[in-house]
């Protein structure tokens, strides 16, 4: 009995269609990690602003109780706060408008204080998404030295708002 063999016509390896769907699958679920690493992104810089200005506003009150008679640095720089009272003055993470952060000094009367004793101020900064947990501190009105915590945005960015 002789026993023949026969070769197979079934070629081994992917069709172009099946690497096509391959490659298109890959694309969906890059696109779906980049646009969660993004809303990451954005978070981690709205952590650093809320430090950055919580650090601002350590400096701030440890510039107070160092000067006499007690006021905090009038006008809108913050440049006599380094190197004393803070290493250097913090950047925001970004940089460009509006997301940089604002010093105003503010007088008894609630109104800009450029000279002599400065009893208030506000520190302001701004948010790319929404923090339930500071929702006291926001700000919109974007007009003088006002800080009111009741003011909420609907959409970003936010402004965070501080005051002694």
């Amino acid at each position: 009995m002789k026993t023949t063999y026969k070769k197979s016509s079934k070629k081994s390896g992917f069709s172009l269609v099946e690497l096509l769907v391959v490659i298109a699958i890959i694309s969906i679920l890059s696109s779906v990690v980049f646009a969660s690493l993004n809303s990451a992104r954005a978070k981690g810089r709205d952590g650093k602003r809320v430090s950055d200005l919580k650090q601002l506003q350590l400096a701030l009150e440890l510039y107070y109780d160092a000067a006499a008679p007690a006021s905090f640095p009038s006008g809108t720089s913050l440049s006599g706060l380094a190197p004393t009272y803070i290493q250097s003055i913090p950047v925001d993470p970004m940089n460009t408008a509006p997301y940089q952060y604002t010093y105003q000094a503010v007088n008894s009367s609630g109104a800009a204080c450029s000279s002599g004793t400065c009893s208030s101020y506000v520190l302001k900064g701004s948010l790319e998404s929404k923090n339930s947990a500071l929702d006291g501190d926001y700000d919109t009105d974007s007009a003088g030295v006002d800080c009111d915590p009741s003011d909420t945005a609907a959409s970003g960015p936010y402004t965070l708002c501080f005051r002694p």
